[in-house]
């Protein structure tokens, strides 16, 4: 399918969004996750960079529809699309984010139920906007459960690293090192947001999940003494390209594919592995590494949206997706 930059940047952008608010609300209800005790203006800066990411994610976003002013709309179907549930739950994220922030200003106690709530709902959030691919059939490649659960790492990491490095730039002293647990459970996250993304590859590298005789129903086998041959599109029933074959016929050259593949696992894998299991705790290695990762989340993403094929690629002339 061809990738849309804007889509990509709101997947990016707002997961590494929550991913650092879940974190930030976790070390708010006592878990040292960035250190002996979260700084205070770790938090507060860090909630501001939470908000501003969101909301430039789901900006972006708006971006992909054809008409911005009906964006309204993705509100009403909050029973029976994952998008409408991303859509409705978002905008629940502000208000009590809001009511959170207020409340932790003002030393109430019922701010830890707020975190709770707040942290329960951007990890649904994160969800939600994976599910939106997950459960479409006629992508069979995102219809899987290696979908949500990448994402849900993807944000974890990203915003993980992001808070770590927050956490060190306001410490008294910028050699002061991240939590050991912290730093260990970055580890964990990244090992296995690798290790999900090779299993995706592994599963579909030569898999075909559909062909154009399954499409006209046509069996793949014949009965014995039945002569059956392979069905092919002898007219694809215009001269031109149109949007469907503009939208969901993209090619990715298998070479491009695969310089891209390797420079995907190097970023999002390698290079914060190698820096935090060296011991880097300064500034500077955490904001590399962060920086790093969000590069090749981009990378993942824009691959996920170039290598998915959409089965309407059958009636176009493709054999098999």
């Amino acid at each position: 399918m061809k990738p849309a930059l804007s889509v990509i940047f709101f997947t990016v952008s707002s997961g590494a969004g929550l991913g650092l608010a879940i974190w930030l609300l976790l070390a708010q209800l006592g878990l040292p996750l960035g250190g002996e005790a979260v700084q205070p203006d770790a938090l507060r800066w860090g909630a501001v960079l939470a908000v501003l990411a969101v909301t430039a994610g789901l900006l972006s976003s708006t971006q992909h529809l054809a008409n911005p002013r009906n964006a309204w709309r993705a509100l009403a179907r909050f029973r029976s699309s994952w998008l409408s549930r991303e859509a409705v739950l978002a905008l629940a994220w502000y208000p009590l984010a809001a009511l959170h922030g207020w409340l932790s200003a003002h030393g109430a106690g019922s701010a830890q139920l707020t975190a709770i709530a707040l942290l329960v709902l951007s990890l649904a959030i994160v969800v939600c906007t994976a599910m939106i691919y997950a459960s479409l059939k006629t992508v069979p490649r995102w219809r899987t459960w290696h979908t949500p659960v990448a994402y849900v790492l993807h944000a974890l990491t990203s915003g993980g690293l992001i808070f770590l490095a927050l956490q060190a730039w306001h410490a008294q002293s910028a050699q002061v090192a991240a939590s050991a647990r912290g730093s260990v459970l970055l580890l964990v996250l990244l090992v296995l947001a690798a290790v999900v993304k090779l299993a995706w590859y592994a599963k579909f590298s030569a898999r075909v999940t559909a062909t154009l005789n399954q499409a006209i129903g046509v069996p793949e086998s014949a009965p014995r003494g039945i002569v059956q041959g392979r069905v092919r599109l002898l007219d694809a029933g215009h001269t031109h390209g149109t949007f469907l074959t503009h939208e969901f016929g993209f090619q990715l050259a298998r070479e491009q594919a695969g310089r891209l593949r390797a420079l995907m696992f190097v970023l999002i894998a390698v290079v914060p592995l190698v820096l935090l299991w060296m011991g880097g705790t300064g500034v500077a290695v955490l904001c590399l590494a962060a920086l790093s990762l969000l590069a090749g989340i981009f990378i993942e993403r824009w691959l996920f949206f170039a290598q998915a094929e959409h089965v309407v690629r059958l009636y176009h002339g493709q054999q098999q997706v």
